[in-house]
């Protein structure tokens, strides 16, 4: 399978403080690849993500996505890098006063005019709120499409931060500590369903996770960040290799083109 992913001996650092986060990354994840990625706090892992995004220069190396020298994007291509890169937040960074199809829908503003994001927020039409229902079935929540996202649980508000992501119809998804503050079997319930989702769609899926047998329970490989390095680890990956379904849904029709 192709490569959509590579890091090339990638070193980040933080200007203010002039320090090294990322000494030397080398990392390269095919497409439909589930790769988990471990580390202690501080070790790099969200940094590594902002770079791959391109909300952080790199000091040396390169990374490349899907063809592209993400250094190299500016303007217009720098949006449509990140079009192509779906985003899960550790803190799901999701607006508590707006209804849940209105934090859902702000996945499409790579594809939106600003006159139109205002018109949504006035004014959604039948099928903006359709789209938004088929993302909410596709994670099993699609009867809270009217309801306020602060009346949500802690697993549901993740479940809308990952339709929020899957309303791009990205190559790549990245999920920082999606699971860190749920509890354990909704932590397996939130894995399952994003692993499935993955494959279902051929999307690749980056996972940063602080659980080792989480890691090699649902990925097929498992990457730790030590010492500003990437390095392969000896988990066994015992039941990675077994095909996952999304138990949830349909195809999706025409998400990934909201602007049509």
């Amino acid at each position: 399978m192709k490569t959509l992913l590579k890091l090339e001996n990638v070193q980040v650092g933080h200007a203010a403080s002039r320090t090294t986060v990322l000494r030397s990354v080398s990392l390269h994840v095919k497409r439909g690849e589930r790769v988990a990625l471990l580390g202690r706090s501080g070790a790099g892992k969200t940094t590594l993500f902002r770079a791959i995004n391109g909300f952080l220069p790199i000091a040396k190396g390169r990374i490349q996505f899907d063809g592209r020298d993400v250094a190299g994007c500016r303007g217009r291509g720098l949006r449509l890098l990140r079009r192509d890169i779906g985003f899960i937040a550790q803190k799901h960074d999701l607006v508590d006063n707006l209804r849940v199809h209105q934090n859902v829908m702000a996945g499409a503003l790579g594809y939106w005019s600003a006159w139109r994001t205002l018109r949504y927020l006035a004014r959604p039409n039948a099928q903006e709120l359709e789209q938004s229902r088929q993302v909410l079935a596709a994670v099993g929540i699609p009867e809270k499409l009217h309801e306020s996202t602060s009346a949500l649980s802690g697993g549901q508000q993740q479940r809308v931060a990952i339709a929020r992501a899957l309303i791009q119809n990205p190559k790549l998804l990245l999920a920082d500590e999606p699971v860190a503050s749920l509890d354990p079997g909704t932590a397996r319930e939130i894995l399952e369903l994003m692993c499935g989702l993955a494959e279902e769609r051929g999307m690749a899926l980056i996972c940063t996770l602080h659980q080792p047998d989480l890691a090699a329970r649902y990925f097929q490989r498992v990457v730790e960040i030590r010492d500003g390095a990437a390095i392969e680890s000896a988990l066994p990956i015992s039941d990675a290799a077994r095909p996952f379904s999304a138990p949830m849904q349909p195809a999706i029709a025409g998400v990934g083109a909201p602007g049509q």
